[in-house]
């Protein structure tokens, strides 16, 4: 029993007892009477304190003969779905989808039909995962992956409004037959960018060459004083060559004011008794041979090479003897074109200098018979 309840009996007895105190000297009751007036203030007493402990009371007696049953758990409502085929941006490379999906349910309106709510979560689930990896390329799907735990580890209602859907444990992947080939056609794509690029770049030189360098005679003797600054002599020695080959570059003749510069043709000296004595007419053609285009050429290929500036480790050498080479076939002049290719395809031989012609020796072994 609690203080205050105490304290209320009490009170209450005292009251009562002096109430009836009062009434029994104003009505002068009997001697006998007293005795009874303590028995009822006692029986106040007892019913006082009934009367409070019962309102008193926090929890009625009834509900406290049985302990607190524990509240029973939710059963989880989730289900597990895998091997789902989802479509990439790229077509025929699909991504294998696995996750958990979880649902709950949503509060039905009124005369609403019964519903799987298993299937309406799972198809929530898969449809906005279709929306995230439709735009994600295969090579991706760690990436995608991670974007599918962002977007579906929320709960969002499904299309009908019934359940609240979302996904955790998600697992995206790509096969291993089409890792490979995405492989393969990387490894081409990068080949064919870095062969595009070399096909550029050789065709810029041979622009620069046909274009600029031997656009004409001055442009040639122009190119080489820039590549040759200190050989301004050199320069002018070279002109009857640069001369030449400008015009087979252009498939012209060689201009009137550079055709004295030219070598005589063969046989301009020797044959001139041969042709006065001979019958009018023209001579005869001799076969072409070898040593007659040797005999031919001004000055080797070396020297020729030489005069517009390539040494044998210049890195534009080889695509400068090709571009000569396919000039000197176009021309008629297949011999000359083997020559320039047999040049540069060959080192010199030992006991050459790079800049001598070949097969001449040095200078040191002139020396008189």
């Amino acid at each position: 029993m609690s203080s205050g309840r105490k304290t209320m009996t009490v009170f209450v007895t005292l009251l009562s007892g002096l109430i009836l105190v009062i009434a029994g000297i104003a009505l002068h009751w009997p001697r006998w009477a007293w005795p009874a007036l303590g028995a009822v203030l006692v029986a106040v007493a007892v019913l006082v304190h009934r009367v409070i402990g019962r309102d008193s009371e926090e929890f009625p007696r009834e509900l406290m003969l049985e302990p607190d049953l524990p509240i029973p758990t939710a059963p989880r409502q989730e289900e597990r779905v895998s091997d789902v085929v989802l479509p990439s941006c790229v077509a025929d490379y699909d991504f294998v989808f696995s996750a958990t999906v979880r649902w709950a349910l949503l509060d039905p309106p009124d005369g609403a039909p019964l519903i799987n709510p298993a299937g309406l979560a799972v198809d929530a689930v898969l449809k906005r995962a279709r929306e995230i990896t439709a735009v994600q390329p295969p090579t991706r799907s760690a990436l995608a992956q991670h974007a599918l735990d962002g977007a579906l580890g929320v709960m969002r209602p499904d299309r009908t409004g019934r359940v609240l859907a979302m996904a955790q444990d998600v697992s995206l992947s790509l096969p291993g037959t089409d890792l490979e080939r995405l492989a393969k056609l990387s490894a081409v794509r990068k080949d064919e960018d870095v062969w595009e690029h070399e096909r550029n770049h050789e065709r810029n030189k041979r622009a620069y060459l046909g274009n600029d360098v031997l656009k004409d005679t001055g442009s040639a003797v122009v190119w080489w004083l820039a590549r040759n600054e200190e050989k301004v002599e050199a320069a002018v020695d070279r002109i009857g060559v640069l001369a030449r080959l400008t015009a087979a570059a252009n498939n012209e003749e060689v201009a009137p004011e550079f055709q004295h510069l030219l070598p005589p043709p063969p046989g301009a000296l020797h044959g001139t008794a041969e042709q006065t004595s001979t019958a009018p007419g023209p001579a005869p053609e001799e076969p072409f041979s070898p040593e007659a285009a040797d005999a031919e050429a001004d000055v080797p290929v070396a020297d020729l090479l030489g005069w517009f500036g390539f040494g044998p480790d210049d890195p534009d050498l080889l695509l400068f003897a090709e571009r000569l080479a396919d000039i000197a076939d176009k021309h008629g002049r297949p011999q000359a074109a083997e020559a320039i290719k047999r040049h540069v395809d060959q080192p010199p031989a030992p006991g050459h200098a790079p800049d001598e012609p070949p097969g001449e020796p040095p200078a040191a072994d002139h020396r008189p018979l």
